[in-house]
């Protein structure tokens, strides 16, 4: 193995990957022959310090890097602070984390994060279920340290594939519920998408309800697949999810989540929730969700908002809700859906719907960045 990046011409780097910079491969050239290979030699091996599953979870696929050579960290951990400081990244993904040493994570952070004049956010992409582990994984970090929440995707498809599942119990043993600080939220990605090597589809009536529990609420990161925006295509392709309704959820989190959060629980098959707004953000927002026939939840918004006339940014459902002088309100839902209430007033209402085009970039850019 040499990888010489002749592209780069040294420019920025010119360390040039070795066969003693890896500790394994797949693929034997001299004979072209597929196979693990390990590489052997003084102090080379698995990272001792990666996921035990199998033993060790270390090696993945390809040429496997090797953490402990002091070239490969000196050069890794120099184009982590090279790549902050040349495009101003805000943070990293860094993906299959388990599968690497331990210690050599917490190093490279904690190297990048010294020489940042900024607080970089950090989410490592695990997909394991077990939230003993994923918190055990966080809690050991000396940095601020963010994992995808897989046990509530895990919940997600679950739900979506049982009829009349108990709505109450979506965020039972989620990373979300446990270090709401710490969860990236979410509801499909490139790996669990169908035709994936981590399949665990989310069926499409589920999934307004799931990005409005990720987006609308105040625990946990939210983030949104691409394809669930745009559509996917190839083997499995799919058009946008949420009826083309996912844009307007995103707009409706930038616009009215704020505040003190309040659940209405109470119903197995229909739950809701209201954010109070803030002072400068002063609407807020009634949510209602079933995973059964049309239901409806008295919520109080607040007296603040007594008189006003409240409706479905969604469309879905088609009343006009007054708010009482107590400030609380009868909102309704259709069956197997979900509605999202706003003040018909409120400032940026008239945004929606947004006429959000799936094909043209420029509209979403328009929009929320």
């Amino acid at each position: 193995m040499h990888f010489t990046y002749p592209g780069r011409k040294g420019k920025y780097s010119d360390m040039q990957y070795r066969w003693y910079h890896f500790t394994g491969t797949d693929y034997n050239a001299g004979e072209d022959r597929s196979a693990l290979y390990r590489v052997t030699g003084v102090g080379k091996g698995w990272a001792e310090d990666a996921d035990p599953k199998n033993g060790n979870d270390d090696y993945v696929m390809a040429a496997n890097v090797d953490y402990k050579h002091p070239d490969v960290r000196e050069d890794v951990v120099n184009w982590g602070r090279w790549i902050v400081q040349e495009v101003g990244l805000s943070g990293f993904r860094i993906d299959a984390c388990s599968h690497l040493s331990r210690e050599f994570f917490d190093h490279f952070i904690t190297e990048v994060n010294a020489s940042s004049d900024k607080e970089l956010f950090w989410v490592g992409e695990i997909i394991k279920t077990d939230t003993k582990y994923l918190t055990e994984f966080i809690d050991k970090a000396p940095y601020k340290l963010s994992l995808y929440d897989h046990p509530l995707l895990d919940n997600f498809a679950s739900i979506s594939k049982s009829e009349k599942s108990d709505l109450r119990k979506v965020f039972d043993n989620t990373l979300v519920s446990l270090r709401p600080i710490s969860a990236l939220t979410h509801v499909t990605t490139h790996d669990t998408q169908a035709g994936s090597t981590a399949e665990r589809t989310v069926d499409a009536w589920m999934k307004p309800l799931a990005y409005s529990l990720i987006l609308l609420r105040f625990e946990g990161y939210p983030c949104v697949f691409y394809g669930d925006l745009y559509g996917t295509k190839g083997d499995n392709s799919d058009g946008p999810a949420c009826g083309h309704k996912l844009a307007d959820m995103m707009l409706a989190r930038k616009l009215f989540a704020y505040g003190e959060q309040n659940d209405y629980w109470d119903q197995p098959n229909c739950i809701g929730f209201v954010r109070r707004g803030t002072s400068d953000r002063p609407d807020g927002l009634a949510c209602v969700l079933s995973n059964a026939g049309p239901g409806q939840i008295q919520m109080h918004v607040g007296p603040e908002h007594k008189g006003e006339i409240w409706t479905d940014i969604l469309g879905w459902q088609q009343d006009e809700i007054t708010i009482s002088d107590d400030g609380n309100g009868i909102f309704p839902c259709p069956g197997v859906s979900v509605s999202i209430w706003v003040n018909k007033d409120a400032k940026g209402r008239e945004q929606f719907p947004t006429n959000f085009r799936d094909d043209i970039y420029t509209d979403f850019e328009r929009l929320y960045i």
